[in-house]
């Protein structure tokens, strides 16, 4: 088994922007997705994130701190939530990527963890 990451990026629509009743259609769609990920027994945890409004970046490069309000990067497309799935291969990764309803409005980038905390440790 392997973890791998799906990391949701999607635009950020404008407050209003999309209508209810299309709103409660992909939260019952995610709902049914991360049931599917449970019962298969892949899931490891799962995040939507708040709006990139809401994120604050920290760095010392410079050798002193530095916070900068909103995300490193200014994109089209912003990190909107990540799964954190346990599955055989790059194949199965890929199989419930595409099944992830965020694809459909956006993109699910796959990536394999290169190390956990597990246990209080490091994986190795």
């Amino acid at each position: 088994m392997m973890r791998y990451c799906l990391l949701l990026h999607s635009p950020e629509p404008a407050e209003g922007e999309i209508p209810a009743e299309e709103i409660a259609a992909f939260q019952h769609a995610y709902q049914a997705y991360a049931r599917d990920l449970e019962t298969a027994g892949v899931l490891l945890s799962a995040d939507v994130l708040h709006p990139s409004t809401a994120t604050r970046t920290v760095t010392l490069r410079t050798g002193a701190l530095q916070v900068q309000d909103g995300p490193f990067a200014d994109t089209k497309e912003a990190l909107a939530g990540v799964f954190v799935i346990d599955v055989d291969g790059p194949d199965a990764a890929l199989a419930w990527a595409e099944r992830c309803p965020g694809a459909q409005y956006g993109t699910v980038e796959v990536r394999p963890t290169a190390t956990a905390v597990l246990d209080g440790q490091w994986s190795s």
